[in-house]
């Protein structure tokens, strides 16, 4: 049967006109005002984010149901939150992302279900999850139901760690609930002087604690990113950040039984780096930049650091070693001497669970002198924290080279991905000095009766820690018992980090079957 041409191109003008209402979300005078300082608006966004013409939007027209306090007048197709899926760098992502000028992107029973939905499709299709955040928090006209929805997200971020890549960008407020989400998901992204988190607000801080402090120092992007940990990235702009996540994605698989990425790369795999040999001081009190000699060996020098700003006596971020993704785990010298404190052993932990989830090999450098002494760590949990980095190490199958370059002394030796915490390949320059504690501090502890009955003490002393560091500060007693694989030249470094990776790609590890372990928490 014929259908009548008029009918159907009144039904396309139809369509037509309801795609127009739901890309003005809140109205040009909202969107005007929310894009000031830089800011996108949550469709421009997924434009930035998504390679171009490749989104496809899922609920465009769902409306929430809400009719209490005169809800049912104010609705808006899409209810606040675009949801879909597209690609980036030609690999299929799911996204959501907020749209402040729609009833400030609060929270709904209707956005939960829209939210939840990506995340199931996500997860039973194997694909990264982004979240772009920007909302006042749960919708309050809507109460429990509002709650209920944060709820389902949280079970479906639970559920789904491990599984698949999430990642949360918080383009906006992010506060109460809404910021347990973000905190379940692998990476937090923020954006500077326009994004905040925190779980109470300033308000009500002051009115509890009689505290005064601002959203920005309380919650803003350098404050999790310096201060907190809470966030990884800290973004100079929407763009920017949109930017970053899709740098991210490109070392990333897309779920937990996909292959890393292989990228193409004219940086050879043979190519010595001379200057290394030279690169260590002849002082081992004296400090370098570890994250120099990381990128004098990664393919085309690029670093990628995760949460730079914290924790800054330990490097963690994702690199290539001919053109496999790696991630880097590194003892950094030039800040409290490398020593692990609570922070960096959480810090480090976390990037390293990640890691093995999405089987991405681990290459890790160490000089660390040990743990950072004193009542504030020991009070905290020092012993707890450590363990966790300890633990993460263990539990790890993925391929593990590990190299010394100066300092492995006493438990932080062990922890940092040693041979007896099932390092596949333990490499050492010729400067490695592996041992309980430095050569001093030994001293002190063994000779101690020697040194005063001895007629000049000092001299003893300073003879006896000679003689200590002749025989113990190098890697040749561990490399005699098995311990380390190979003292390498330096300037091979790139080589035998590449050949270790090589041999170690069909690398097949299990744990033992259990429901999960117990990580000290």
């Amino acid at each position: 049967m014929n259908k009548d041409p008029q009918t159907t191109l009144d039904r396309l003008h139809q369509l037509e006109l309801r795609n127009e209402v739901a890309f003005a979300g809140g109205g040009p005078e909202r969107q005007t005002k929310h894009k000031q300082g830089d800011r996108l608006t949550a469709r421009e966004r997924l434009d930035v984010l998504l390679d171009p013409g490749s989104f496809v939007e899922v609920d465009r027209f769902v409306t929430h149901r809400c009719t209490n306090f005169g809800m049912e007048n104010n609705q808006f197709p899409g209810d606040g939150v675009i949801t879909g899926y597209g690609r980036v760098n030609g690999k299929l992502v799911y996204v959501y992302s907020q749209d402040f000028t729609v009833l400030g992107g609060s929270m709904s029973r209707t956005q939960a279900n829209k939210i939840c939905k990506i995340m199931d499709l996500a997860i039973r299709n194997g694909a990264p999850l982004i979240g772009l955040n920007d909302s006042g928090g749960a919708r309050i006209q809507e109460g429990v139901e509002a709650l209920g929805g944060y709820g389902d997200i949280f079970l479906r971020n639970v559920t789904g760690s491990g599984v698949i890549p999430q990642i949360s960008a918080i383009m906006g407020p992010c506060a109460g609930g809404a910021v347990y989400s973000p905190s379940l998901t692998d990476f937090i992204f923020m954006v500077k002087d326009t994004s905040y988190m925190f779980v109470t607000g300033p308000d009500v801080i002051k009115a509890v604690t009689h505290e005064e402090v601002s959203k920005e120092e309380l919650g803003g992007a350098l404050t999790h990113n310096q201060k907190s940990g809470v966030a990884h990235f800290a973004a100079d702009n929407d763009k920017h950040c949109l930017l970053l996540i899709r740098e991210l994605l490109s070392f990333l698989p897309g779920n937990n039984l996909d292959e890393i990425p292989i990228l193409p790369t004219k940086d050879s795999p043979d190519r010595m780096e001379e200057s290394l040999n030279s690169f260590i001081p002849d002082s081992s009190k004296k400090p370098y930049d570890m994250k120099e000699l990381i990128t004098k060996v990664v393919d085309e020098g690029y670093f990628l650091e995760t949460q730079q700003h914290y924790a800054q006596n330990v490097i963690v971020g994702f690199a290539r070693f001919n053109g496999r993704s790696v991630g880097i785990v590194a003892n950094q010298p030039a800040v409290l001497a490398g020593c692990l404190n609570i922070s960096a052993s959480v810090k480090a932990a976390r990037f390293v669970r990640f890691c093995d989830a999405f089987n991405i090999p681990i290459v890790t450098f160490v000089d660390v002198p040990g743990f950072l002494p004193g009542t504030d760590q020991e009070w905290s949990g020092i012993i707890t924290h450590g363990a966790k980095l300890l633990y993460a190490y263990v539990e790890a199958t993925v391929p593990k080279v590990t190299l010394i370059t100066r300092k492995a002394y006493g438990g932080a030796y062990d922890v940092m991905s040693s041979k007896h915490l099932r390092g596949d390949v333990n490499l050492a320059y010729p400067t490695a000095e592996i041992a309980v504690m430095g050569a001093e501090g030994a001293v002190n502890i063994i000779f101690r009766q020697a040194i005063k009955a001895a007629a000049d003490p000092v001299e003893e002393k300073n003879r006896l820690v000679n003689d200590y560091e002749s025989k113990f500060a190098n890697p040749y007693i561990a490399a005699e018992v098995g311990y380390i694989d190979e003292v390498i030249e330096p300037a091979m470094t790139r080589k035998r980090i590449i050949d270790s990776l090589e041999m170690l790609k069909n690398k097949r590890d299990h744990n033992p079957p259990k429901k999960h372990g117990n990580i000290p928490l």
